[in-house]
């Protein structure tokens, strides 16, 4: 590469069926070209494959980036091609999730047991305190999946009367989610109320329950632009802004702050937000038009980067 070429930043997510990292995306170029670097964006064809990931990641290695984004879709699978990444001193940014044992030059999330807690109590508190509540967790593979479930749980144990009358797992996709309810709801349970571990598959939970007949409040995470519209239908109550053009915006903020030798945390973690009906105006509008945030909102008052 010559010394006038634009710098390379090389962006890995989990799939290309989730409109949330189709958000991440677009937050990422929007970021990189605003600040003259070239982004190539990659996914695996299969959701979430490690085995295809992992190709991907070798594929940036033989294109030597300047820095490589990473959302891993297995906490060890991508282990060797990260270790190959750091020999190289080609520097990794995770977001959303990380491998569990080689440490990234930034990791950028949010609080994923906040913001399930947060979205139950809001499911309940509709409710008038109490409810008989169906969870359909994410991808157990995936960092997010467990903190969000041990959120609705937690929330729920604090609260004598609710209780989880039944459960599923949706992979964080619409049509597994979609299988998943419609499962759940040919064994004719009691319910009142369902949580989703994201927005994706509440899509799917919502039109279960359409093709039954059955309205009852539902409540997921992420604030993607389909789940907003979904709040302004009424088939939707609530999400929690577990907002992936967010992070992946924070998330190319460092890789270029990090290729311009500037300082970077090692980990930002975005603040919790419930987004309702009421207050998604700054969410209401496709992830071209949504606002980017800054560096000093993604890293806190408090952080020193």
């Amino acid at each position: 590469m010559s010394e006038n070429s634009p710098r390379h930043i090389y962006c890995v997510t989990k799939n290309g069926t989730n409109p949330a990292y189709e958000g991440a995306r677009v937050g990422v170029r929007r970021v990189a070209e605003d600040a003259g670097f070239v982004v190539t964006s990659v996914f695996p064809q299969k959701p979430d494959d490690p085995v295809e990931q992992a190709e991907l990641v070798e594929q940036a290695i033989l294109q030597k980036p300047d820095v490589v984004l990473l959302a891993p879709a297995h906490p060890g699978a991508l282990d060797p091609q990260i270790t190959k990444l750091q020999e190289l001193n080609i520097p990794v940014i995770s977001f959303v999730s990380r491998s569990k044992a080689l440490a990234p030059e930034c990791f950028v999330t949010s609080d994923n047991y906040a913001l399930a807690y947060e979205i139950t109590n809001y499911l309940l508190d509709h409710l008038g305190g109490k409810g008989r509540l169906i969870i359909i967790e994410g991808n157990p593979n995936s960092e997010t999946s467990a903190p969000r479930t041990v959120g609705f749980e937690d929330a729920i144990a604090a609260n004598p009367n609710a209780q989880i009358v039944a459960r599923g797992i949706g992979n964080y996709q619409r049509i597994d989610a979609f299988e998943e309810m419609t499962k759940i709801l040919a064994t004719n349970p009691e319910f009142d109320g369902v949580l989703v571990a994201n927005d994706f598959m509440a899509l799917g939970v919502i039109e279960a329950l359409e093709n039954v007949g059955h309205k009852v409040p539902v409540v997921s995470v992420n604030a993607m632009p389909d789940a907003i519209e979904a709040l302004k239908n009424g088939s939707l109550l609530a999400t929690a802004a577990f907002d992936a053009m967010k992070i992946a915006c924070a998330s190319a903020q460092a890789a270029i702050r990090i290729v311009r030798d500037q300082p970077v945390p090692a980990e930002i973690s975005l603040p919790v937000s419930i987004v309702t009906v009421d207050n998604c105006d700054e969410y209401d509008r496709s992830y071209e038009e949504r606002a980017l945030p800054t560096w000093e909102s993604a890293i806190g008052a408090n952080n020193n980067a």
